[in-house]
């Protein structure tokens, strides 16, 4: 078991918070030459083999196997979500809004996890949780229409549709995840192993499978690793260290505005003041909620055994 050191969690949280900080900008420039299928099918599978080299670290390869022998089904469900659904949703949602819009958008996914819980995990929505939604989802009507709110004008309508429904998957997946019996290097392994093969040969199929330009391959290359694979590693790493859990999860809150520096500076995207009042309504809104919000044991079913 490794030591507890705030300190070492501090230092990997901000690691992956700032990492995670760059993908907007990394997605938009990627997009310049690959679609949404070839960035979502190259980052996959440069982002399979980092989880493949951490699960060989941690000699977990027998825990791999040996749940997918157990639940078969349940992994390839879950790879199907996630990288193949959500990823290529997400794609198309930045391919066709400014990175801005899309990376704030994509952000009310805590939102949408609390009202999927209640349906699918028993949980009860409180008062506190329909506050922030409608704050948050304020929010998000004021980045989509950059402050607009009565000509309900949008960059790409389409575009918000998916960058919101982006949120819908990946909260049904986190939801699913909560019955994952693996180690979470181990879980997410194995559905990049039987997800990232589904967006190969859905690129086969639509005759995307050709060699991309070098600027294609790097962006791929640093969303895989960055966005999919060793942020993912950081983050964990952060949390197990921690001897204070809320300062780091904290840190989380971030990583929007630290977004905005990033596609201002590396894609030269102006950023409109609506953008700012609506990320602080969804960021206030999700502080609100995981603040204020009673705490209450999950159902029988999802507790460890």
């Amino acid at each position: 078991m490794s030591e507890k050191s705030q300190s070492r969690a501090m230092l990997l949280g901000l690691s992956a918070v700032l990492l995670w900080s760059t993908v907007a900008t990394a997605f938009k420039l990627s997009l310049q030459t690959l679609s949404p299928l070839q960035l979502l099918g190259w980052s996959g599978l440069f982002s399979t083999l980092v989880l493949a080299v951490a699960v060989s670290w941690q000699h977990r390869w027998g825990e791999l196997l040996q749940q997918l022998r157990r639940r078969p089904g349940y992994y390839l469900a879950m790879g199907a979500l996630n990288p193949f659904l959500y990823y290529l949703v997400l794609f198309r949602a930045y391919d066709l809004l400014p990175a801005q819009q899309a990376q704030a958008l994509n952000y009310t996914w805590a939102l949408t996890l609390a009202l999927l819980a209640v349906p699918l995990l028993k949980q009860k929505l409180h008062r506190i949780d329909i506050i922030a939604m409608l704050l948050g989802y304020m929010g998000a009507l004021v980045i989509a229409t950059r402050g607009n709110l009565l000509a309900l004008e949008f960059d790409s309508l389409p575009g918000v549709a998916l960058a919101l429904g982006s949120t819908l998957i990946w909260a049904l997946y986190w939801i699913l995840n909560t019955r994952a019996e693996g180690a979470p290097a181990v879980t997410l392994l194995l559905c990049f192993l039987l997800g990232t093969p589904m967006v190969w040969a859905l690129m086969a199929w639509q005759g995307e499978l050709v060699m991309p330009s070098l600027q294609g391959v790097l962006g791929a290359v640093y969303a895989g690793l960055f966005e999919m694979g060793v942020t993912f590693l950081l983050w964990l790493g952060a949390m197990r260290a921690a001897t204070h859990v809320s300062r780091i999860s904290n840190l989380i809150f971030l990583s929007p505005f630290l977004s905005l520096v990033f596609i201002r500076l590396f894609l030269n995207e102006p950023i409109v003041p609506a953008t700012f009042v609506g990320l602080a309504l969804i960021v206030g809104a999700v502080v609100l909620q995981q603040k204020m919000k009673p705490s209450e044991p999950a159902p029988a079913a999802e507790q460890p055994e």
